[in-house]
């Protein structure tokens, strides 16, 4: 049996029926096959180009807009697959609308990488304009710049699918008054947060005391300041009551007061007091961890129980703990020099004294705990 050519009857009016599904998809497979490929090779090329900048920003922004130029490949190949497919004019109205708003998305994205790079990014804006920035200032100004990203984003994503924006930010304005009347407090904790930022009483890790709180300062937000107190309790100051208050940054001292006290007895000789004062004034004097520009040992006042010696000066130390060991070691040689002396501390007392001839009728009582000692 032969069969001719002329006897093979195939159909092939079906290809150009559905060729454009065909192109559409070997289109969407290639651009997606080939994603990783070109982004990886075009992140490449950037970073080189960029690593020969004085400064990283170049190359942090590089690296923030990895993630969405990958996306953005992926949803071209998708609108090229789209636009093949031959669809009706509305329905290539809203693909391009959609893959504008997407660019826009992505773009937005990028940014917002950036931006969450606080430390890079506005430390090497202010070396460049050589402005002095502290941390709160830079996270502060971070997540303004977030916010401010994401309405524009929205905007320009509402003004792509055709309403009007300038009437909704005209209604904002309207609106916008009763928000702020009824947000009073809100807005008050943030400026509050902003005069902190800018006026700095005090930093992240400061220590500080406030009439209503003390501790170490761990975050400054848009609304409170978080302290965390020495015993560990974790405690929120709305800003606008902090700037109102009296704020006094134990971290920013160069040096802790010791200021006390020392009372001896009545009996002491004058030349043994004398003695004392000198012999604890050498001592802070040859201290290593006693500031020897201000010290103050001086015989004070006669107190109601004792001889008091007044004792001032500096530890070269503000931290609480140092401070402690450091006052410690003074108390116990101050204890070395009185004993050395053979003068003894000051204890509240009192005396109690009788008189000889008692009234008629009045007898001495054999115990004399039932009025007392004759002389304590």
């Amino acid at each position: 049996m032969s069969f001719g050519i002329s006897e093979i009857n195939v159909n092939f009016s079906v290809i150009p029926e559905y060729s454009h599904w065909i192109y559409a998809l070997l289109a969407f497979l290639i651009v997606s096959g080939l994603r990783k490929p070109i982004a990886s090779y075009t992140m490449k090329i950037m970073l080189a180009l960029t690593s020969k900048t004085k400064t990283d920003f170049p190359q942090k922004m590089v690296k923030s807009f990895e993630g969405p130029f990958r996306v953005l490949i992926g949803f071209s190949g998708l609108y090229i697959a789209l636009r093949l497919l031959n669809l009706p004019e509305n329905m290539e109205g809203v693909i391009l609308n959609l893959f504008r708003s997407l660019f826009i998305i992505a773009i937005a994205w990028g940014f917002m990488n950036l931006f969450n790079q606080t430390s890079g990014v506005f430390e090497n804006l202010a070396k460049r304009f050589s402005v002095e920035v502290n941390d709160i200032l830079i996270q502060f100004i971070a997540k303004g710049t977030r916010i401010i990203i994401i309405a524009l984003a929205v905007s320009i994503v509402v003004q792509e699918w055709g309403y009007n924006v300038n009437s909704f930010v005209a209604g904002l304005g309207i609106g916008g008054l009763a928000f702020a009347l009824a947000a009073q407090d809100t807005l008050a904790n943030i400026f509050g947060g902003m005069v902190i930022t800018l006026d700095k009483p005090f930093t992240l890790g400061d220590w500080i005391e406030t009439p209503s709180v003390e501790g170490v300062v761990e975050e400054i937000s848009f609304r409170s300041t978080r302290v965390r107190t020495f015993a560990q309790a974790l405690v929120h100051v709305p800003n606008a009551s902090i700037v109102k208050e009296p704020i006094t940054n134990w971290s920013r001292m160069g040096k802790r007061r010791v200021m006390f006290t020392l009372g001896v007895m009545y009996s002491t000789p004058r030349e043994k007091l004398e003695d004392c004062t000198r012999l604890i004034e050498e001592l802070l004097n040859n201290h290593k961890e006693i500031d020897n520009e201000f010290i103050m040992v001086r015989f004070n006042e006669f107190n109601q129980n004792s001889l008091d010696i007044f004792i001032y000066c500096f530890a070269l130390t503000t931290q609480w703990a140092e401070f402690l060991r450091i006052k410690e070691d003074i108390n116990f040689k101050t204890m070395d020099i009185l004993k050395e002396q053979g003068v003894s501390i000051a204890f509240p007392s009192r005396s109690i004294y009788f008189e000889n001839e008692r009234p008629e009728g009045v007898s001495r009582l054999s115990n004399p705990k039932e009025t007392g000692k004759e002389n304590t």
